[in-house]
C-alpha cells in the first residue's frame, strides 16, 4: 500500500515522486526497499532522509536523483519525468542541474583540487577555471588549488567535493551521508558549510543521513521506516 505523500505548498514544487517501488534480490530472498513512496519536494527547501541501516534512505536520493531507475512509479523534475526522457537528456540534467555529494568524496585520485572541481563544467563544454577557484575559495581551499586528493585530509576532501558539487549553479544538491566519514567536529564542519552555501544560493538540499540531531538543521525531516515514508 502506497505511504502518504509528503509535501509542503508554500513555494513552487521542483522534485516529485510517485508511488516509488524498488526491490533486491538477495539470497532467495526479494528484500522490498521502496513500498510505493511518494514525496513532493518545494524549491528553496532543506530535507533530511532518516531511518535505520538499510532503511532505504540512499536508495531513494539515488532514485529521486535519476541515478537508479524505479521497478514501478515515477520521478518528475521540474515537470520533466526523468525516467521516460532519453539517456542524453537524463545526463544533461544531472550534470547542469543536479550536484551531488557522496560520503567517500568520489574526487579522481590523478586530478587536482581545482581540476576535480572544474571537471563537471568541463563536460559541457565550458571552461570554468575560475569559478572553480572561486568556490574553493568560499569553501576555505584557496591555498589547496593544486594539490592531489591524496594531500588532502578527509575534511578538506569532502570541501572539495562541495566545491565541485555547485560548479554548474544547480537547482538541487543531493547528499549522501556527507558527514559519515569524518570525525565530529570535521563533520559539524562539513554540515555547517554545505547549509550556508545552499542558504545564500537559495538551493534544495536532499541530505541522506542517520543522525537525528543533524536532522533537526533542516526545513523537514522525513522518516523511513520499512520501505515506506512515516509522516
Amino acid at each position: 500500500m502506497p505511504s502518504p505523500s509528503v509535501a509542503i505548498t508554500s513555494k513552487s514544487t521542483l522534485l516529485s515522486a510517485e508511488n516509488l517501488q524498488r526491490s533486491f534480490i538477495v539470497g532467495q530472498r526479494r528484500i522490498e526497499v521502496l513500498r510505493g513512496i511518494s514525496v513532493s519536494v518545494s524549491r528553496g527547501e532543506i530535507i533530511f532522509l532518516c531511518g535505520s541501516s538499510g532503511a532505504g534512505k540512499s536508495t531513494l536520493l539515488y532514485t529521486l536523483a535519476g541515478l537508479e531507475k524505479p521497478e514501478q512509479g515515477k520521478v518528475l523534475f521540474d515537470n520533466k519525468e526523468l525516467y521516460r526522457i532519453g539517456g542524453r537528456e537524463l545526463s544533461r540534467i544531472r550534470n547542469e542541474r543536479m550536484g551531488f555529494v557522496f560520503q567517500s568524496y568520489h574526487l579522481l585520485p590523478e586530478l587536482t583540487a581545482l581540476e576535480n572541481v572544474a571537471l563537471p563544467s568541463l563536460i559541457n563544454g565550458k571552461a570554468a577555471t575560475q569559478t572553480a577557484e572561486k568556490i574553493l575559495g568560499d569553501v576555505g581551499l584557496s591555498h589547496r588549488l593544486h594539490h592531489l586528493p591524496a594531500e588532502l585530509s578527509g575534511g578538506e576532501q569532502q570541501r572539495v567535493a562541495i566545491a565541485r558539487s555547485m560548479i554548474n549553479d544547480p537547482s538541487i544538491i543531493f547528499a549522501d551521508e556527507p558527514t559519515g566519514n569524518l570525525d565530529s567536529k570535521n563533520g559539524a564542519m562539513i554540515l555547517n558549510l554545505l547549509l550556508d552555501l545552499v542558504q545564500q544560493k537559495g538551493r534544495t538540499l536532499l541530505v541522506v543521513t542517520h543522525d537525528p540531531e543533524l536532522a533537526k538543521r533542516g526545513d523537514r525531516r522525513l522518516m523511513i521506516v520499512d520501505g515506506q515514508l512515516k509522516l
